[in-house]
């Protein structure tokens, strides 16, 4: 009976509508040189005792979406979820550059410094330059089985799908054969500094990222974001005498966001931030899981609805369709009274017109109170 609740209450009541009661504000913090940040994940929700033990439900997204108004350190700002508006006004553009660094016929370790590396401080004083790092989107993160963002670790977990990872840095090199020799980094940083990104080679789909022979420590295998180095790295390929290191990375002056992206359940910010910011938008929550038969429904006016959905969902998967029709009209009066008291939320506000947004949004400011034609 819990896991029918539960199937309804997590999975179709959000898809079927947006419920006030279910609208709130989604807030966290930003850490400097970090331009991404995925929505957040519920924690394995589980109970293993009692007569109504079930099993445990994986990971899913806490909130069901992000919607304006956003703020930025209480600054309203542009949400925006279409890739070109965004990066039309703030381009990735791809520094592409030789690096001092040249082959001598090893696989490595070569020790690469960015070209026009930030050279910040560690630990991190105010930086006013910043390369940016991979990143692994929420689906990777669920993949490592652990809610734990960006990953971490001492070596590169291969469970993440490599349509999951996007690379920011890649050094490059000419093989004798004209094959690329490629090293990227991975959106997966060290347990000890989550600064120092790991490298990896990069592979073909589903799972063909590998990680770089000779393991991973703060001195080996790993790039750091806030100095532009990357120490004692191994390529996959002997890098023939004298062929020249390129690096390939986005190069951005950090300072305070002025616009965010909501793309692929990622968060991305512009400018990426130099120092900690307050990020607060408006969101709709996903349901936590039931887990027991004797616990309060939050919303006691739903409390039909949820219990009409399950049971149509038992009717359903019993294939009595003589009762699920039985059944039908009176889950769907259920659900048009739980809309109807949202819509009567809604509809408290008045609609908005060129007349009435708020102070200096008219035409010359003129029609609002404290209005100026100035």
């Amino acid at each position: 009976m819990i896991d029918y609740i539960n199937r309804f209450w997590i999975a179709d009541v959000d898809a079927r509508m947006q419920v006030f009661d279910l609208k709130t504000s989604y807030q966290f913090q930003t850490q400097p040189g970090v331009d991404r940040y995925n929505m957040p994940l519920y924690n394995l929700q589980t109970q293993t005792t009692g007569v109504n033990a079930q099993p445990s439900i994986a990971s899913y997204p806490v909130y069901q979406g992000f919607v304006s108004p956003a703020y930025i350190n209480g600054i309203q700002t542009p949400l925006q979820t279409q890739k070109n508006n965004f990066f039309n006004v703030w381009p990735n553009v791809t520094q592409n550059a030789a690096t001092f660094t040249q082959g001598n016929g090893t696989t490595g370790p070569y020790t690469i410094t960015v070209p026009l590396s930030p050279g910040n401080q560690t630990p991190l004083n105010n930086p006013v330059n910043a390369i940016l790092r991979g990143h692994v989107d929420i689906t990777g993160i669920i993949a490592t089985a652990a809610n734990v963002d960006p990953p971490v670790g001492t070596t590169i977990n291969t469970a993440i799908p490599t349509t999951s990872i996007f690379p920011a840095v890649y050094f490059t090199a000419t093989n004798t054969d004209g094959s690329n020799i490629v090293v990227s980094d991975s959106g997966q940083f060290l347990t000890s500094n989550i600064n120092l990104g790991l490298l990896m080679t990069p592979g073909s789909a589903p799972y063909g990222n590998t990680a770089l022979v000779n393991g991973y420590t703060t001195t080996q295998n790993t790039i750091n974001y806030l100095t532009g180095v990357a120490t004692n790295v191994y390529f996959p390929t002997a890098i023939p005498s004298g062929v020249t290191i390129y690096c390939q990375y986005y190069y951005f002056q950090t300072g305070l966001p002025r616009s965010i992206l909501y793309y692929n359940n990622t968060l991305t910010l512009r400018s990426p931030p130099d120092r900690q910011y307050l990020i607060e938008m408006d969101a709709y929550l996903s349901p936590a899981a039931f887990f027991n038969t004797e616990a309060a429904i939050p919303f006691g006016y739903m409390a039909e609805y949820i219990a009409r959905g399950a049971a149509r969902k038992i009717l359903s998967d019993t294939g009595d369709v003589e009762q699920f029709q039985f059944y039908e009209p009176l889950f769907k009066e259920q659900e048009l009274l739980v809309w109807k008291r949202s819509q009567r939320q809604w509809t408290n506000d008045r609609t908005q017109t060129i007349y009435s947004q708020g102070i200096n949004n008219g035409q010359n400011g003129l029609n609002n109170i404290g209005g100026t034609s100035i």
